[in-house]
C-alpha cells in the first residue's frame, strides 16, 4: 500500500481524532497534513503491518508537539457537522448533543479522554490504544473504563437538570 492509498483511506478518520482532541478543524487540517508529511519521511519501502494505530500514534505526537508548541490550546466553539438530517431543529438538538458529549469528554483527565476518543470515538482496539498511548493494556483500561463511568454520570446529571 503506498502513501496515497493511506491518505484516501485514513484522512478523514484522522481529521475527526485531530478535531475532537483541538477541538478546532483549521488546526485539525494543519495536523493531518503535519502527519502525513512525518508518514512520508518515516515510511520506507516495505509497509507497515498495522498502518491506522501507527498513524493515529503519529497524530497523536503531532498534537503534543503543537500543544507543547503553543503552549496553551485554543477552544473554539465550531463543530463541523457531519450529520445531515432533515430539520434545522435537528441538527441544532444533534450539534447541541455532540457538543455536550464533548465537552463531557474534554473535561476528563487526559489519559480517560485520550482512551475514550481512541477506542470508542474511533475504534482502535485497546492493544492499538494502549501501544498509542505507550501504556499498559490493563492501565489502559482502567483509564477506559473510569472516563466511561465518569461520561455516564455527566450525561444522567445533565439529563436530571433537563428533564
Amino acid at each position: 500500500m503506498d502513501l496515497d492509498e493511506v491518505f484516501e483511506e485514513y484522512v478523514d478518520d484522522l481529521y475527526r481524532y485531530l478535531f475532537s482532541l483541538s477541538k478546532n478543524y483549521h488546526t485539525a487540517e494543519d495536523l493531518v497534513q503535519e502527519t502525513f508529511y512525518r508518514a512520508y519521511l518515516q515510511l520506507s519501502a516495505e509497509d507497515i503491518s498495522h498502518i491506522k494505530p501507527w498513524l493515529f500514534k503519529v497524530a497523536y505526537y503531532a498534537f503534543i508537539d503543537f500543544i507543547r508548541k503553543h503552549k496553551r490550546l485554543v477552544v473554539t466553539d465550531e463543530v463541523h457537522n457531519q450529520i445531515s438530517l432533515k430539520t434545522p431543529e435537528i441538527n441544532f438538538l444533534a450539534k447541541e448533543g455532540f457538543n455536550a458529549l464533548m465537552n463531557d469528554i474534554h473535561s476528563l483527565k487526559e489519559t480517560e479522554m485520550h482512551a475514550l476518543l481512541l477506542c470508542d470515538l474511533h475504534q482502535l482496539s485497546l492493544k492499538e490504544a494502549a501501544e498509542i498511548l505507550q501504556l499498559n493494556l490493563n492501565t489502559l483500561k482502567s483509564h477506559l473504563s473510569r472516563g466511561r463511568k465518569k461520561v455516564i454520570e455527566r450525561v444522567k446529571e445533565r439529563r436530571r437538570q433537563d428533564g
